[in-house]
């Protein structure tokens, strides 16, 4: 016991250690960046699930615009076959541009909900259940309100069934993203990009005030668990 509590141990032991914090440091950046990479690699093969998930929904609608070209899908395998035989392979993966934009969706709800979390703990010790509801259904309120435009235009290209907009077919480039935008304002006025909201935000901001209440719960039961106290929890 006496040799495991020696001088010689410690020295190695802190030695260790601050070769791990070292190491870490440097290559923070590296794992960031693969963190950043599992995303979009999960946007690249997921998006053409969702471009034919789009179009099998919106299959039979009636739609005012006489530019859209209605569509008869048999099913998946016959939607994924007619989109690569008339379209081209790459329409699998219009809205890609949009979709990578809107990784900043959570980072603004986390932002939001931080920062509203320390302003209410400035003015007492721990926040209630109630209050950790608000302002998670706060904070993702006012990030889907800033990015719902990002996801009109993404909608529409993965819809893509434009007679007279050919750049809907490709991938979504930011020179495209920016001209769905101006024509969607100059016809249906600045509102025109916010349609649906409200059904969205019914959608995704109860989601995410539920999601945070209990996440605020589970953090400090395991505080509890671990003997750590929380001087602010909820």
């Amino acid at each position: 016991m006496a040799s495991v509590l020696s001088y010689e141990s410690l020295v190695h032991a802190v030695a260790g250690a601050v070769g791990s914090v070292t190491a870490m440091t440097v290559f923070f950046p590296l794992d960031t960046a693969r963190l950043r990479l599992q995303g979009v690699v999960n946007v690249l093969l997921t998006t053409p699930l969702w471009v034919v998930n789009t179009r099998l929904k919106l299959q039979g609608a009636k739609f005012r615009n006489e530019d859209i070209v209605p569509t008869n899908y048999k099913g998946i395998i016959d939607a994924f076959h007619q989109i690569v035989r008339d379209e081209g392979l790459l329409s699998l993966w219009n809205g890609t541009f949009p979709s990578l934009l809107l990784v900043f969706n959570p980072a603004i709800q986390f932002m939001f909900y931080e920062g509203l979390k320390r302003q209410l703990l400035k003015k007492r010790m721990k926040l209630s259940s109630l209050d950790v509801f608000i302002i998670g259904a706060v904070s993702k309120a006012i990030a889907t309100t800033v990015t719902y435009p990002m996801q009109t235009v993404q909608s529409i290209l993965r819809f893509g069934r434009h007679r007279l907009n050919p750049e809907n077919r490709t991938l979504g480039s930011l020179r495209n993203v920016l001209y769905l935008l101006h024509q969607r304002v100059r016809r249906f006025g600045i509102m025109g990009l916010y349609k649906g909201l409200e059904a969205k935000l019914l959608q995704t901001v109860l989601t995410a005030a539920l999601m945070f209440l209990v996440y605020e719960k589970l953090t400090a039961a395991t505080f509890t668990v671990m003997g750590l106290k929380s001087a602010r929890k909820p």
